[in-house]
């Protein structure tokens, strides 16, 4: 493969389907389809996009924004290269895309949207500056996104959309790795007169959680050496949050009605005749079948104390044979498939 993926070879390279490339092949697995993917070309093209403002274009001369530096950071850090070129101002040009409602803008000056959240939430994460944002206004912004319908809107005032269920219910679940870090117990939220105090206390435990691990997110060799600029105190280590390497107890109550949110994607976004949709009354498609599917898989998670237990029955939405596998809340990718890539790029 090419070091980077245009559609049909008759279209410029292009960071979105670069990013759905790459996925789709940690999701094939095996030697063959991992080791196909040129990195020292795709390297060049990343460091290509990448902007001065410290942001990245998604494609040559095209736009600059939030879904630019998520799927060139996610792709840098899945493929092991990752390094401070790359890094350089990207957590403060999506600094400057949070807005005053809370949630993160797809660019500066523009208004709070649910993807561009998930992807500056993740990238900030990928590159050690979560602490950086104000979790707590984030939060806050996110939970108010649920409609009475039991799906997200991805804005404020806007209808609920299936594919919200991953970009706004994703968003949870990175929040709960990074609480899942803290050593002491969480406060658990009630729902009772002192709800709001006991929201504000867990969000700026959230607020610290980036300061717990003094090692940087590359553990294992994955990233490149820490920058020198950076204070060590603020690393989130990302092997915390894949499930994999942490036996902690995530015992945080889940921050959206989960339940409410599998009822909808199965009820409303899911076609009879297999696919899922937006919402009843458009069409299905693959772009809606994946995110409803990954915010279900995150739902039908959302409730598990152990990282290596299933969930109970009681957290799944009708007959157990329901469950997903469980996806890497930072890249979108079946787990075990992102643990097999995690290690073949780690040797490689």
């Amino acid at each position: 493969m090419v070091g980077m993926v245009a559609d049909l070879d008759r279209q410029m390279p292009h960071l979105a389907t670069t990013y759905a490339a790459v996925n789709s092949l940690v999701t094939l697995g095996g030697d063959k389809a991992l080791s196909s993917i040129n990195r020292e070309k795709l390297y060049t093209f990343l460091r290509r996009m990448k902007d001065p403002s410290g942001g990245f274009r998604m494609h040559d001369d095209g736009e600059i924004d939030v879904r630019a530096c998520y799927t060139a950071i996610s792709v840098a850090s899945l493929l092991n290269i990752l390094d401070d070129d790359l890094v350089q101002n990207v957590g403060n040009y999506i600094l400057s895309c949070q807005t005053y409602e809370g949630g993160i803008a797809g660019e500066p000056g523009s208004e709070a949207h649910g993807g561009y959240t998930f992807c500056g939430l993740a990238t900030m994460i990928l590159i050690s500056e979560v602490d950086h944002l104000d979790l707590s206004s984030l939060i806050d912004w996110v939970v108010f996104r649920q409609g009475v319908e039991g799906g997200f809107q991805g804005r404020t005032n806007k209808l609920v959309d299936g594919c919200y269920s991953f970009w706004q219910g994703g968003v949870f679940a990175l929040l709960k790795r990074l609480q899942s870090t803290k050593e002491e117990q969480p406060v658990l939220l009630s729902d009772g007169e002192d709800s709001d105090a006991e929201s504000l206390q867990t969000t700026a435990s959230l607020d610290a959680a980036g300061e717990v691990l003094n090692e940087d997110s590359s553990q294992g060799g994955s990233h490149s050496e820490q920058r020198d600029q950076q204070d060590t105190s603020s690393q989130v280590n990302v092997d915390n949050i894949d499930h994999s390497s942490s036996k902690r107890h995530a015992k945080v109550e889940p921050l959206f009605n989960s339940l409410a949110l599998q009822k909808y994607i199965l009820l409303c976004s899911q076609e009879l005749d297999g696919g899922l949709r937006d919402k009843p009354g458009k069409f299905r498609d693959h772009y809606h079948t994946c995110y409803c599917l990954s915010g279900l898989s995150v739902c039908q998670h959302s409730w598990s104390e152990n990282e290596d237990s299933p969930p109970l029955p009681r957290a799944v939405l009708g007959p157990y044979s329901n469950l997903l596998e469980p996806i890497h809340p930072l890249y979108n990718v079946v787990l075990d498939r992102y643990q097999e890539a995690h290690e073949f790029f780690t040797r490689s």
